[in-house]
C-alpha cells in the first residue's frame, strides 16, 4: 500500500539501476517544503528565499521567544507540575531550532557527500542494500543518520571486495594489484564522504547530547515529584522518545568503529602470502590506513558513541539525585 505513495521505499530488480543519492529523495523533498534546499528552477530563486525567510523566522526564531514570553506573562498561575511539564518541551525547542539552523548550513556539505556517494556507486559491481525508510517530518534526526547509514553500506560492500581478493585463480599479479588499488581508491572514497559531512553533524549532536541530559533530568524530577499517574506514563514516553533522537545515531557510530576493525581483520586474512613484493608492500599500507578507525565529534568535544549517550542520561540522574539531597522539591512546593 505504501509502495503507492513512496515507489522508492519499494526493493528495485537488479536489473534497474540505482543510485545512492536516491536514499535521500523523500528527505530532500520535505526539506524543500521548509525551504532548506535549493529550487531546480533558477526563475524560483526570489519567491523560494522569501518562502524560506517566512517560515524559518517564525518557527526556529518567534515560536521559541513566544514561549519564552508566555512563561513570563502566566510564571504566577502554573502549578510546579504544569511548569515542568511545559519547561522540558520549552527547552527542546530552543534546542531543535539550534539544530535546524546546523541543518541548513549543511546543505552545500550534503550535496557535496552525494558528489562522492555518486563516484563510489561507479565501482559497486554487486548490488547494494536499500538502508531505510525515514519518518518525513524528522529530517533533523533523520539527516544524520541516513547519511551515515550511506557510509556503512559501502564500507560493508568494501568488506566484502576486501575478502573476495585474489579468490579468482588464473588471474596476473597486475590484475590482483589493481584491484587492491581500487580497493583503496574506494576506501579513501569513504573518508572524503565522512570528512565533508563531519562539520554538519558535529554541532546538530552536540545540541541533542545537551538536550538529552537536561530534558530528562526536567522530565525525571517532574516524574518523581510532581507528576500524577497518567501525566507519569505520559512523561515515560516522552523520555524514551528523547532517548530515540540521539541512541540510533551513536551506535550506528559504534557499528562503523567494529566495521573498521573488521575491514582490516578481513585483508589480513586475504590470500596475500603467495603475492609479490609489490602486492604486499601496497597491503601493508592500505593495512595502517584501515586501522584508523572512523570516529566523529559532537561539537569537538564529546565522541559520538553509545559511552556518550550513555553518559548524558547519567547526567539526568544526577541532576535528580542533587534535588534529593538539598530537598530543592520540597521548597518549591
Amino acid at each position: 500500500m505504501l509502495s503507492k505513495f513512496f515507489p522508492h521505499i519499494k526493493e528495485k530488480p537488479l536489473s534497474e539501476r540505482v543510485q545512492s543519492r536516491d536514499a535521500f529523495i523523500y528527505l530532500d523533498r520535505v526539506m524543500w517544503t521548509f525551504g532548506w534546499t535549493e529550487p531546480e528552477n533558477k526563475r524560483w530563486v526570489l519567491p523560494y528565499k522569501l518562502w524560506f525567510a517566512f517560515v524559518n523566522i517564525v518557527i526556529i526564531i518567534l515560536l521559541p521567544i513566544s514561549m519564552s514570553i508566555e512563561y513570563l506573562h502566566r510564571f504566577n498561575t502554573f502549578s510546579a507540575g504544569e511548569f515542568l511539564s511545559s519547561l522540558e518541551i520549552g527547552v527542546d525547542i530552543y534546542g531543535s531550532s539550534f539544530k535546524c539552523a546546523f541543518t541548513m548550513m549543511g546543505f552545500k556539505k550534503r550535496q557535496e557527500a552525494k558528489v562522492l556517494l555518486d563516484q563510489l556507486d561507479k565501482s559497486i559491481a554487486e548490488g547494494f542494500l536499500v538502508t531505510e525508510v525515514v519518518y518525513m517530518n524528522l529530517c533533523t534526526d533523520v539527516c544524520p543518520l541516513i547519511t551515515m547509514l550511506m557510509a556503512r553500506c559501502h564500507i560493508s560492500l568494501l568488506k566484502q571486495r576486501l575478502r573476495n581478493l585474489r579468490s579468482e585463480p588464473g588471474r596476473t599479479e597486475d590484475e590482483y594489484l589493481e584491484e587492491l588499488t581500487e580497493c583503496i581508491r574506494d576506501h579513501r572514497l569513504i573518508l572524503d564522504y565522512v570528512e565533508v559531512l563531519r562539520p554538519v553533524f558535529s554541532g546538530t549532536i552536540f545540541v541533542q547530547f545537551l538536550l538529552v541530559g537536561t530534558v530528562l533530568g526536567l522530565s525525571m524530577i517532574n516524574l518523581m515529584f510532581f507528576s500524577t499517574f497518567w501525566t507519569g506514563v505520559v512523561t515515560c514516553v516522552y523520555m524514551v522518545d528523547v532517548c530515540m533522537e540521539t541512541s540510533p545515531f551513536c551506535y550506528l557510530c559504534n557499528m562503523i568503529i567494529d566495521d573498521c576493525q573488521e575491514m582490516a581483520d578481513t585483508l589480513f586474512q586475504s590470500d596475500w602470502t603467495s603475492a609479490d613484493r609489490r602486492y604486499k608492500s601496497t597491503l601493508v599500507y592500505f593495512l595502517h590506513n584501515l586501522q584508523q578507525p572512523i570516529t566523529l565529534t559532537a561539537g569537538g568535544v564529546f565522541p559520538i558513541c553509545m559511552q556518550t549517550n550513555l553518559a548524558m542520561v547519567k547526567l539526568a540522574f544526577s541532576v535528580v539525585t542533587i534535588i534529593k539531597q538539598f530537598n530543592l522539591a520540597e521548597r518549591f512546593q
